[in-house]
C-alpha cells in the first residue's frame, strides 16, 4: 500500500508517497514537525519506486567531494534531470533521483541507504523548486538570540557548528534553530531564517521562523576579529553557501535575485577565529550590538 505524507517548509507544501511496507515510515520522525494533516496546495511531490529508467543521460555536473564527503553527481535526461546520489565520495552510488524540468515532481530508486536518499532528494528538489519564490536553502547553522536568527556560514570543517555551540555555552538565551540547512525567505519584504528538518547531524528539527538579525561567514584565524562586509562580499558569500543548480537559468536568476535581495537589508559579517569562547562574545558583541 502507498502512503502519502505531507510537509509545510517555510511555508511551502510538498509531499512524498512511498510503500509502506518497506520500513520508510519508522525513520522521518524529523519531518514529522512540519507535517500537515489535512494536505495543502503543493509545490512539489516525490515518490520512492523500484526502479527507474536512466538512459540517455548527459553529465551536467560531477562533484568533487573530500573523502568520506557525500557526492551528488546531476546529468540532464530527456525531460528533465537525473541526480546520482552516494553517501561517500568512495561508496557505490546508493540512490537516483529522476526529476521533470520544473522540479514539482520527482521518482526516487534507493538501492541502499534509503533514509540518506530520501533527505537529499526532498533537499534538492525543494531547493531547486523554491529558489524563484524568493527562498534560499542555505548551507548554515543558526541560533537564535533576542528574537532574531543569526546564520554562521563557511566550507565545510570551518567551525559553524561549533560556533554555534560558543553560542549556546556563552550567551545567555541563545537557541539553536538549525545546524546545517537551515532555509531563508523574504516574507513581506523582511527575510526571516525557518527551520527545516534537514539539520546534518545534529537532531534539531523545529518548526518556526525569525528575522535574520545578521549573516557571519566563519574563517578559521589565530586571533578573533570581526569586520562588516561591503555588498559585492556579501553577495559572493552567500550565493556560495545557497543550494541551486546554477547551470540551469532558472535556478540561476532566482538565487541572483533572491540573495541580492537578502544582502541588501542584512547585515553582513566575516568572522576569523579561533574555536573558543571569547570568539563568541566578539561576534555577539558586533551582530547584537551589546557591551
Amino acid at each position: 500500500m502507498t502512503v502519502k505524507r505531507t510537509y509545510r517548509v517555510a511555508g511551502h507544501v510538498f509531499s512524498l508517497s512511498f510503500d509502506s511496507e518497506g520500513g520508510l515510515s519508522g525513520s522521518l520522525d524529523n519531518y514529522e514537525p512540519f507535517s500537515l494533516d489535512g494536505g495543502g496546495d503543493e509545490l512539489f511531490s516525490l515518490e520512492v519506486v523500484p526502479e527507474i529508467d536512466v538512459s540517455g543521460k548527459k553529465a551536467l555536473y560531477l562533484s568533487n567531494p573530500e573523502d568520506m564527503e557525500q557526492r551528488i553527481d546531476v546529468y540532464s535526461i530527456d525531460g528533465g534531470y537525473l541526480f546520482e546520489l552516494s553517501p561517500t565520495s568512495q561508496s557505490h552510488v546508493s540512490g537516483r533521483l529522476k526529476v521533470n524540468e520544473d522540479f514539482s515532481a520527482g521518482s526516487l530508486s534507493a538501492e541502499s541507504e534509503e533514509v540518506f536518499c530520501v533527505n537529499n532528494s526532498l533537499m534538492l528538489m525543494y531547493a531547486f523548486r523554491t529558489v524563484g519564490l524568493d527562498t534560499l536553502e542555505i548551507h548554515a547553522s543558526c541560533v537564535v538570540k533576542d528574537g532574531k536568527g543569526f546564520l554562521f556560514l563557511g566550507k565545510s570543517g570551518t567551525g559553524k557548528s561549533t560556533h554555534s555551540r560558543l553560542w549556546l555555552r556563552n550567551i545567555p538565551g541563545s537557541r539553536l534553530l538549525n545546524d546545517d540547512n537551515p532555509v531563508i525567505r523574504i516574507v513581506d519584504g523582511t527575510p526571516r531564517v525557518f527551520g527545516t528538518p534537514w539539520s546534518g547531524k545534529t537532531p534539531c528539527y523545529i518548526a518556526r521562523d525569525f528575522p535574520v538579525g545578521a549573516i557571519v561567514r566563519i574563517n578559521q584565524a589565530p586571533r578573533n576579529a570581526i569586520r562588516r562586509m561591503d555588498v559585492v562580499e556579501a553577495f559572493a558569500s552567500l550565493y556560495s553557501s545557497s543550494s541551486g543548480l546554477r547551470s540551469v537559468p532558472g535556478v540561476a536568476d532566482g538565487l541572483f535575485a533572491t540573495v541580492s535581495s537578502v544582502v541588501q537589508s542584512v547585515p553582513c559579517h566575516i568572522l576569523d577565529c579561533l574555536p573558543d569562547n571569547e570568539a563568541a562574545f566578539v561576534c555577539s558583541k558586533e551582530v547584537l550590538g551589546h557591551e
